[in-house]
């Protein structure tokens, strides 16, 4: 196991209705004047906005909105977030919504403070300095209610790359599960592949001896095996949407990463999907992950075939562990259809003739060296053949 520091301030609200209370929490964490950050209408149409709103103003709190996040948040609203917060003198961003409205209220929060352009940070740039944060989730996804990461498509280009810093971690977040019940099935099954994929970044490592956490990543996923498909199938069932929101949060604040090399190059590659064809981010994962593991399976087989094992429940060929490792890639395929998610490019309404460009930009693009991952580090070519896995 690696050396490593590990930093998880979030204060965790869960449970029915806590979203009344969002008042409270801002004013225990400093906050004054507050923007509410949201998506589209159906925060306005639930009821949920007005119930924020009303929290806040029982507490006695100011506050300005700024609505229109879409999914692949977009840095035009960023600007105009950061421009806002200036001219309204905001001290505090609440996001309410899920994973694309949070990242989009960390880059503005980060943005205010800072006398360069925002993007600065998703070239690499350390964030040390923002505004805090708090959420109301209303999808158990993308995990960013407990990370210390933002993702952002720039519209010059259309580019989508991330943020990190400590700073960006939430100072608290609001988890009512049954803000989750009414989403439609197909977004609830984008959100359980995020979450399976976020695991799966961290568990494919070249760190040795990390039996907690490989242990941790199992059973997690093991939990959204049998959870995630109930939250699909069953939006009345209120506890299969609590025990898939909280592994959202736990699959993605690091706690199951910690001491271990990591790979992202499928969230790399998808990103280049969702940037291009602005294709749900789950959706992607669930065509680029399964790809990315034949094409890098013969690295660690054993790796392979541990997953396999334990948590697929395929049976250990001892003879010949490639067997057992395909096996487990199948099984992950057939679970991903099973909840309805695309499986090839066509399905995604992507086109071969854009996977040179995606490649290139994958590897290059936006200031990058020439090759991503971790676990296994991928140049242009192998990039291309990956995404050709897809069609």
């Amino acid at each position: 196991m690696n050396n490593f520091t590990f930093y998880s301030p979030t204060y965790f609200v869960f449970g029915r209705d806590e979203e009344k209370n969002a008042g409270k929490y801002v004013r225990r964490f400093g906050g004054s004047r507050v923007l509410i950050h949201y998506g589209g209408n159906s925060a306005v149409r639930s009821g949920l906005l007005d119930r924020v709103k009303a929290s806040l103003e029982g507490e006695g709190l100011g506050y300005v909105l700024l609505g229109g996040v879409k999914p692949n948040p977009r840095s035009g609203l960023v600007y105009e977030g950061i421009e806002l917060c200036r001219r309204e003198k905001v001290d505090f961003v609440l996001a309410v919504g899920g994973g694309s409205t949070i990242d989009s209220s960390k880059a503005i929060a980060a943005g205010v403070l800072y006398d360069g352009d925002f993007w600065d940070f998703y070239q690499g740039k350390a964030v040390t300095e923002a505004l805090p944060i708090g959420t109301v989730l209303t999808i158990a996804a993308a995990g960013s209610e407990g990370s210390p990461d933002s993702v952002i498509t720039n519209e010059n280009g259309m580019y989508k790359r991330g943020a990190h810093g400590d700073v960006l971690r939430p100072v608290f977040s609001i988890l009512n599960p049954a803000l989750t019940q009414t989403l439609p099935r197909y977004q609830v099954a984008c959100g359980v592949t995020d979450i399976m994929s976020h695991l799966l970044e961290r568990y494919f490592t070249t760190t040795e001896e990390v039996e907690v956490t490989d242990r941790l990543i199992e059973g997690l996923l093991l939990s959204v095996l049998r959870e995630g498909p109930r939250a699909v199938n069953e939006p009345e069932n209120y506890e299969a949407a609590a025990n898939v929101m909280w592994a959202g949060m736990l699959a993605h604040n690091n706690s199951c990463g910690v001491g271990r090399t990591q790979d992202w190059a499928s969230h790399d590659m998808e990103h280049e999907l969702s940037a291009l064809y602005d294709c749900a981010h789950g959706a992607g994962l669930a065509v680029v992950f399964p790809a990315w593991m034949r094409y890098n399976m013969n690295r660690d087989i054993k790796r392979f075939a541990q997953l396999a094992v334990r948590v697929w429940g395929c049976q250990m060929d001892f003879a010949c562990p490639e067997n057992t490792a395909k096996a487990g890639i199948e099984a992950f395929r057939r679970f991903l259809k099973s909840i309805g998610m695309p499986t090839n490019f066509a399905q995604l309404g992507a086109k071969e003739e854009d996977i040179g460009k995606m490649a290139h930009t994958a590897c290059w693009g936006n200031g990058r060296k020439g090759t991503i991952g971790g676990f296994a580090e991928l140049n242009e070519k192998d990039v291309s053949e990956i995404y050709r896995l897809m069609l």
